[in-house]
């Protein structure tokens, strides 16, 4: 089936995912979940008892994917594919989410100094007739970095929107010496992946 208006629902907070759809010239309308912990939300993130990292970012990224179609039926408005994603990041097989003040971000960026970590990122896109998802994986190592350096990355206001404490298309692209997979899956959507995804739901991308 092609979605005559080739446009989609993005149902993410994330500016680097909207600059990245631009990016492939994919048309979207924003469709924002409740995330305040203070309030009702509407897709939990938080992480269940024995879960892997694989895992959880998968079912978060899908659990959000099928709220958000659902309320486009409950709403009636018009059926358009949803794009739902989740990244984070792991090292030592525990998820670094995102730093909730300055000693928690200079933990974080203490922890990934010198070496490798991975950054995961899943995509699922939920339409009338098809949901599909798929999970990127990238390996990012750090440079080892100054006290120096951390302190003044994290007296900015960089850290604390981003899993892991970091964001690489920011000034942290200083900290890294070497990658292995997506840079966009990286930023928060992995494109190739993403189009091949729409595709799936009838975009031309």
């Amino acid at each position: 089936m092609r979605n005559n208006q080739n446009k989609i629902y993005l149902a993410s907070k994330s500016p680097r995912r909207r600059e990245l759809l631009r990016q492939i010239g994919v048309d979207f309308e924003l469709m924002l979940l409740r995330s305040d912990p203070a309030r009702v939300v509407d897709v939990s993130e938080d992480v269940l008892a024995d879960e892997d990292v694989h895992h959880y970012v998968a079912r978060v990224a899908k659990e959000k994917g099928a709220f958000a179609f659902n309320l486009l039926l409950q709403r009636r408005q018009p059926l358009r594919p949803v794009l739902t994603a989740d990244t984070t990041v792991t090292i030592d097989g525990e998820i670094l989410g995102k730093p909730a003040d300055n000693r928690e971000a200079i933990a974080m960026l203490e922890r990934l100094s010198g070496r490798t970590h991975q950054v995961l990122t899943s995509v699922a896109v939920h339409a009338e007739r098809v949901a599909e998802q798929v999970t990127q994986v990238s390996n990012v190592r750090f440079a080892r970095l100054t006290p120096e350096q951390i302190r003044a990355y994290c007296a900015t206001p960089e850290p604390y929107d981003k899993a892991g404490g970091y964001g690489i298309q920011g000034p942290a692209a200083l900290f890294i010496e070497h990658i292995e997979g997506s840079h966009s899956g990286i930023m928060g959507l992995p494109l190739f992946e993403t189009a091949s995804l729409l595709r799936k739901a009838g975009l031309t991308v």
